[in-house]
C-alpha cells in the first residue's frame, strides 16, 4: 500500500465534519442523473410517442460517457480540487435539468433533449470521478470501509427513486393536468431545483481535506496525463485485476435488465403478471429496505475484519441469491408476500456483497493517481455491465425466464475462479486497533 493512504483524511480543525452529513447526499446526488439519463429518458420518450426503435438506439448511446470516462479522469486529478469539481458539476447538472424542462414543449424536443442528456451524461460521469476521488481523500482507510455500504445504499436508493417515485409523480401530474408534456416539464423543474440546492448545500458542508489538491506539478501535462494510464496498467497482476472487475457482475449485469420485465410479463409468457404498483411495492420499497440493511452491514463488517476476510462471504452473498429468481421462475407464485421475500433476500445479499467490490476498487486505486485509477476501475465495471446487458434480452428470448435465470447463475462462476487467485492485503479496510 502507498504511504499516501493514511493521509486520505487530511481534514483538520473546523474542516472535520461527520461523514453522515455529506456521504448520503453526495451519493444520492451521484445516482439521480445516471438513472434519469439511463432509465427515465426511456419512459419520457415512450410517453411522448417516440418509437421503440429510436428510443433503444439513441438512449443506449447515452451509456458511453460512463464507459470512457477514464479517458478524461486525469484532468480531474490534475486541475482544481475534487471538492470544486463536485459542487460545480452539480450546478451544471441542475442547469441541464432546467434545459430539459424548457425544451420539452418544443416541436423538435427529441433532438434538443437528447443533446442535453448527452451534456448531462458527460457531466454526471465526470462528477462520479470527482466524488469517488473526494471520498478517498476525505476519509481514513477504515472509514472508507465503514461507509462503503452507506454510499452504495444511497446510490441505489437514488436509482429506485428515479425509476419509482419520479415516474409515479410524472404519471400523477399527467392525470391531474391532462398534459404529459407539462407533467414531465414539472418533474424536470423539480429535479433542477433539487440539484441547485444540493450544490449550494455541498458548497457549505463538504470538508476541505488538506490532501484535496491538484496533482499537476508544473511539468509536462501530456506526460503526467499519460503517466496515470501507464501506472495503472503497470500494476502487478493487472490481468487478474481486470478479470475480477469484468466478471464480478457478469451474472447481475444480465439479470438486472430482465427482473422488471419478468415481474411484469404475464404468467403465460413465463412472468409473474404483477402490476406496476405491486412491482413498486415489492422491488422499490421492500427491496430498498433490505438493500439498505445489507449495504450498511457489509461496510461495517469489512471495517471490523478487513476485505480479505470478508471477500468470499460477500462474493457468495451477491451470487447465491440469484437462485431466488430461479425459484420464482419455476413456481410463478401469485403471492406478493412470497415474491417480496425472494426479492428481499436478493437485495440484502446484493447490498451486503457489493461492499467488497467497491473496497477492492479502492484498494487497487491506492496511490498518487487514486482518483484517475478509481475512474479506470469504474470504467471497466461499466463495461462489465454494458456488454452482457446488451445481449441479455436476446438470451432471455431464446431460453425463456427459467433457463435464463439458471444461465445467470452459471455466469457467476468465473468471478469465483478469479477471486480464488487474486491477492488482497489482510489489513486493507480493517480499522486499526485503538492504542491503549
Amino acid at each position: 500500500m502507498s504511504a499516501a493512504a493514511p493521509s486520505a483524511a487530511g481534514s483538520t480543525g473546523a474542516n472535520i465534519r461527520n461523514p453522515w452529513a455529506w456521504i448520503p447526499s453526495l451519493y444520492f446526488g451521484q445516482g439521480i442523473p445516471y438513472v434519469v439519463v439511463m432509465t427515465l429518458s426511456v419512459i419520457l420518450y415512450k410517453n411522448l410517442g417516440i418509437s421503440n426503435t429510436d428510443i433503444a438506439l439513441y438512449t443506449s448511446w447515452l451509456y458511453l460517457p460512463w464507459v470512457i470516462k477514464p479517458l478524461w479522469s486525469p484532468i480531474v486529478d490534475l486541475f482544481r480540487t475534487k471538492r470544486f469539481w463536485v459542487v460545480t458539476l452539480q450546478a451544471v447538472i441542475g442547469a441541464a435539468f432546467a434545459l430539459v424542462a424548457l425544451t420539452l414543449p418544443m416541436s423538435n424536443f427529441f433532438q434538443m433533449t437528447l443533446a442535453i442528456f448527452w451534456l448531462m451524461a458527460f457531466s454526471s460521469a465526470t462528477h462520479d470521478i470527482a466524488a469517488d476521488g473526494y471520498y478517498m481523500l476525505a476519509l481514513e482507510q477504515h472509514q472508507q470501509a465503514a461507509f462503503v455500504g452507506v454510499r452504495s445504499t444511497f446510490y441505489r436508493i437514488a436509482m429506485i427513486t428515479g425509476q419509482g417515485a419520479l415516474v409515479w409523480i410524472a404519471g400523477q401530474l399527467g392525470e391531474t393536468t391532462g398534459n404529459l408534456v407539462l407533467a414531465w416539464s414539472l418533474v424536470f423543474g423539480i429535479l433542477s431545483a433539487m440539484f441547485l440546492l444540493l450544490a449550494a448545500y455541498h458548497a457549505f458542508v463538504l470538508p476541505k481535506p488538506a490532501s484535496d489538491m491538484p496533482t499537476a506539478r508544473g511539468g509536462n501535462f501530456f506526460q503526467e496525463f499519460a503517466d496515470t494510464f501507464v501506472t495503472f496498467f503497470a500494476k502487478k497482476e493487472i490481468l487478474l485485476i481486470l478479470a475480477f472487475l469484468l466478471t464480478f457482475r457478469l451474472g447481475e449485469a444480465q439479470a438486472l435488465k430482465l427482473v422488471a420485465p419478468f415481474l411484469l410479463d404475464p404468467v403465460a409468457k413465463g412472468g409473474l403478471g404483477f402490476t406496476t404498483k405491486e412491482v413498486g411495492l415489492a422491488y422499490g420499497t421492500i427491496g430498498v429496505a433490505f438493500l439498505t440493511m445489507g449495504g450498511l452491514l457489509g461496510g461495517y463488517m469489512i471495517s471490523r475484519g478487513g476485505l480479505k476476510k470478508w471477500l468470499w462471504p460477500m462474493l457468495l452473498a451477491v451470487h447465491v441469491p440469484n437462485l431466488a429468481f430461479v425459484f420464482l421462475a419455476a413456481t410463478q407464485p401469485s403471492s406478493i408476500v412470497v415474491v417480496s421475500t425472494a426479492i428481499a433476500i436478493e437485495q440484502f445479499g446484493y447490498g451486503f456483497g457489493f461492499a467488497a467490490y467497491l473496497l477492492y476498487m479502492i484498494m487497487i486505486s491506492d496511490g498518487p493517481h487514486k482518483t484517475a485509477h478509481y475512474a479506470l476501475c469504474t470504467g471497466f465495471m461499466a463495461l462489465g455491465m454494458m456488454l452482457p446487458g446488451m445481449v441479455s434480452g436476446w438470451i432471455q428470448s431464446q431460453l425463456g425466464y427459467l433457463n435464463f435465470f439458471l444461465w445467470v447463475c452459471v455466469c457467476t462462476l468465473p468471478s469465483m475462479v478469479v477471486a480464488y487467485v487474486i491477492k488482497i492485503d489482510p489489513a486493507f479496510g480493517k480499522k486499526a486497533d485503538t492504542p491503549q
